[in-house]
């Protein structure tokens, strides 16, 4: 149930972020963002009903997030997509270890999803998608760094 609810907790930084990511923007990659947000809101939503049918109460989301920098143009609100991106598909890879069966799967596949998103928007890829972003050198070899967790830090 905690990977489960870090998961909800990192989707809902998401949503936050992806409302800065949309007031900032440029017009030729609004789309993109406007699909990203609503990804992320549906797997938010699904979260929320999913820990529900465990018989928890689901995290709420927190009335403003710290960003990890300022986003006063188009060209730091990309910056800002691919971190939200990096961030959630470290938390997915902490559910996908976490679960079994079904739930393992849908992990893995919003793993994924951030992850492309995550090239998408910053133009790089890892080799191993939401391991990097757990370690405090950033290779993937190292311990889990403070940035990783599912903090209200989008």
């Amino acid at each position: 149930m905690t990977a489960l609810q870090s998961a909800l907790a990192a989707e809902h930084a998401a949503v936050y972020g992806y409302g800065v990511v949309g007031g900032r923007i440029g017009e030729r990659r609004r789309a993109e963002a406007r699909a990203a947000y609503d990804a992320h809101r549906a797997r938010r939503d699904a979260l929320v009903r999913e820990v529900r049918d465990l018989g928890g109460a689901p995290v709420a989301a927190s009335a403003a997030y710290a960003l990890p920098f300022q986003v006063p143009d188009a060209a730091t609100a990309v910056r800002l997509a691919a971190r939200l991106e990096e961030r959630v598909a470290g938390v997915y890879s902490d559910l996908v270890r976490a679960a079994t069966g079904e739930r393992r799967g849908t992990a893995a596949g919003a793993l994924r999803e951030a992850a492309v998103r995550a090239v998408r928007w910053s133009g790089e890829s890892v080799a191993f998608p939401g391991l990097a972003e757990r370690t405090t050198d950033g290779t993937g070899t190292g311990a889990a760094g403070a940035g990783a967790s599912a903090s209200p830090s989008p």
